[in-house]
């Protein structure tokens, strides 16, 4: 889990008990984590993409990556394996190309004044969504 600013690290850690799969909780910063045998803290360094390069070198094709960044779910999806936003967004080889395409265009109407703000709030039902398909997406990796 790409840990900095994720609003569902409980839903994450309630699937991983449910499961009983590991979750190793990846920060620039040391922070509070259930005292699990299935939750571990890695705090990394806080260069630039410090936190992004812990995942990719570490994760395998039975894992789930839960980042709202996008180049982050595209590098892991080219190691094969799964990714979702904490908006409960999949990440997919055929979605990922027009993500990072539209976080490009965004970024350049952003800085020319063209755009203002950001993503929409994050909701409930976004919480809902996100549980639901982590749930479905670890009972899978678990069947293969």
């Amino acid at each position: 889990m790409d840990a900095d600013a994720c609003p569902v690290k409980e839903e994450v850690y309630r699937v991983a008990e449910r499961h009983a799969v590991r979750v190793y909780v990846v920060a620039n910063a040391p922070m509070r984590v259930p005292e699990s045998a299935l939750v571990e803290l890695v705090v990394v360094s806080d260069a630039f993409d410090a936190a992004d390069d812990w995942i990719v070198e570490h994760v395998t094709g039975k894992d789930v990556v839960v980042t709202d960044d996008i180049p982050l779910a595209s590098r892991c999806l080219k190691k094969g394996t799964q990714a979702i936003s904490p908006k409960g967004r999949i990440f997919t080889d055929a979605s990922i190309g027009d993500a990072l395409a539209t976080r490009e265009m965004l970024s350049q109407l952003r800085d020319h004044g063209l755009v203002s703000g950001g993503p929409a709030p994050f909701q409930q039902k976004d919480r809902s969504r996100f549980l639901q398909r982590l749930d479905t997406m670890v009972r899978a990796a678990l069947v293969e």
